[in-house]
């Protein structure tokens, strides 16, 4: 995985809670993949608010940054859960791979009946917006949430 500096961003396809913070946003699902830990939901809906916003607006990209962001994270979760929070395995960062567009997204787009994206498109996102295609085409995410991302992003 390349490491990237991305701005906080939440995406329009987040909105119906990103205000109240009941799931997890992209930005903090592309920090905690950049710092190798896995946080459950039960376990972020133990923080508050403010904690959540600290994890979307907190800088994660040097060595510093990183290991600041992990031990944020960590003592959090240690305090409101009593528990630590899971290392990630290795991951799979389709999303910095720029030659092609992933597979799962294509099939996705598919899914969905939308158009596959061409290569030039796909390197015309930015990090983000590449992360949360290949995050929205896994299993265990809201599918709903893909076309509309496309969308937003200019693609469909």
């Amino acid at each position: 995985m390349k490491l990237h500096a991305v701005e906080t961003v939440f995406f329009a396809f987040e909105n119906d809670f990103v205000d109240t913070f009941r799931c997890i946003p992209m930005i903090v699902r592309y920090k905690l993949d950049t710092c190798g830990l896995k946080l459950k939901l039960p376990e972020w809906v133990k923080l508050s608010v403010a904690e959540k916003r600290e994890l979307a607006v907190r800088p994660c990209y040097t060595k510093g940054e990183i290991d600041e962001y992990r031990r944020y994270l960590l003592d959090r979760v240690a305090e409101r859960c009593g528990k630590t929070v899971s290392e990630l395995p290795p991951v799979d960062a389709a999303w910095d791979e720029l030659g092609s567009v992933p597979t799962e997204v294509q099939q996705k787009a598919q899914e969905w009946n939308c158009a596959p994206l061409s290569p030039g498109q796909w390197i015309q996102l930015e990090v983000l917006q590449r992360f949360a295609l290949v995050k929205l085409s896994r299993s265990g995410h809201e599918g709903r949430n893909f076309p509309r991302a496309l969308i937003e992003f200019g693609i469909r």
